[in-house]
C-alpha cells in the first residue's frame, strides 16, 4: 500500500502537472469505485484544480467551489499521468480525471477491487474519512510519546495504526524500527525515554529521506513516479529476508502474521534473538533457534 512518502510525491507531481487546470471529464470505469452518492461526477466538470492534500493514506484533489475528490489507493491502486483523454485500461482502469493538458488515470491491478473514490461538495465534511492519526512531522516529541503510550501495543502495530499515526504502513515501519534499533514487538509502554527519542527521530528521518529519494526518482522519470512499490533495493530490511543487513551484515529476519509481516535485523534490533514465527515455531518446537548463533 502506498505510504506517506509515495503519496506525498504523487501529490507533488499532480500539482506540477494539473494545478490550475480545468477538469474537462471525470470518467468512472467501475461503479464500485464511487463510494458517495452526491455530488455526481458531472458536478466537477469545468472546475479548476485549486490544491491537493492528504487525509492519512487518502489523496485529496480540491477544485474550486469547495468540491473535493478523495482517493484511497488501498494496496494495489496506482495513479498515472497520460496524454489528454487517454483510454481507461481494460480491466484495471477505475477512473480518469481529464484535465486540459493530460489525464490522471486511477488503476488497480489484481482481481479484487478495493480502491475507493469519494466525491464531496462544499457542505460535506471529510471528518468521517479521517481515522484520526497524527502527522509525525506535526508532532513535538512529547506529543509523539503521548500518542504511543495511550494504549499498550507492539511498536509495529502502533506505527501502522491509522488511529495513532497517519500515512505509515508495513514498509516504512520496518525501516523506522531498524533505524531506531528497536524490536518490532517491543511494547509501547515499555520504552525508555532514550528509546522513545530514537523512535521519534527515526520516524521523521526515514519518512523525510524516502520522500526525497522518491522525488529524485520521479524527476528522473519525466516528473512522475516510475513505479510505486513497497519494495526498494535501497531499503535496509523491508522485503530483504535473508539478505545482509546493511549495517552489520547479519541476515534479515521475517515474521509473517495474519496478512502482514515484519522484517528486522536480529543483531541490530533484538540483541541477536530470533523472534518466534508462530507457524514455524509450532512446527519446530524445541528445534526452533533462539538466537542468530543457533540458526
Amino acid at each position: 500500500m502506498p505510504e506517506l512518502p509515495d503519496l506525498s510525491v504523487y501529490l507533488e507531481c499532480i500539482e506540477a502537472r494539473a494545478l490550475g487546470q480545468r477538469l474537462t471529464g471525470l470518467r468512472i470505469g467501475h461503479p464500485f469505485l464511487l463510494r458517495s452518492v452526491t455530488p455526481p461526477p458531472a458536478a466537477f466538470l469545468g472546475r479548476k484544480l485549486q490544491s491537493t492534500g492528504r487525509i492519512g493514506k487518502r489523496l485529496v484533489l480540491e477544485f474550486d467551489g469547495g468540491m473535493r475528490a478523495v482517493i484511497h489507493l488501498m494496496i494495489l491502486g496506482r495513479l498515472h499521468w497520460k496524454k489528454p483523454k487517454a483510454a481507461l485500461p481494460k480491466g484495471s482502469g477505475l477512473a480518469a480525471f481529464d484535465f486540459d493538458k493530460g489525464t490522471l488515470l486511477l488503476t488497480e491491478s489484481g482481481k479484487k477491487r478495493r480502491a475507493a473514490l469519494h466525491l464531496l461538495d462544499a457542505s460535506a465534511s471529510s471528518a468521517e474519512l479521517d481515522r484520526g492519526g497524527a502527522e509525525v512531522f506535526e508532532l513535538e516529541p512529547a506529543a509523539f510519546g503521548e500518542r504511543l503510550q495511550r494504549e499498550n501495543h507492539t511498536l509495529k502495530r502502533a506505527l501502522t495504526d491509522p488511529r495513532i499515526f497517519a500515512g505509515i504502513g508495513n514498509a516504512y515501519s520496518d525501516e523506522i524500527l531498524h533505524r531506531a534499533r528497536l524490536s518490532p514487538f517491543k511494547q509501547t509502554r515499555g520504552l525508555s525515554s532514550d528509546e522513545q527519542a530514537r523512535l521519534y527521530a527515526a520516524s521523521r528521518a526515514v519518512l523525510s529521506e524516502w520522500t526525497q529519494q522518491l522525488r529524485i526518482e520521479a524527476a528522473h522519470n519525466g516528473g512522475w513516479p516510475p513505479r510505486v512499490t513497497a519494495f526498494h533495493p535501497q531499503m535496509a530490511v523491508h522485503g530483504r529476508y535473508l539478505k545482509p543487513c546493511p549495517d552489520c551484515g547479519s541476515p534479515v529476519q521475517r515474521i509473517v502474521y495474519s496478512s502482514n509481516e515484519a522484517n528486522y535485523c536480529a543483531r541490530c534490533q533484538t540483541e541477536g534473538r530470533l523472534l518466534a514465527d508462530r507457524a514455524l515455531s509450532r512446527l519446530l518446537h524445541d528445534s526452533w533457534p533462539k538466537t542468530l548463533d543457533d540458526a
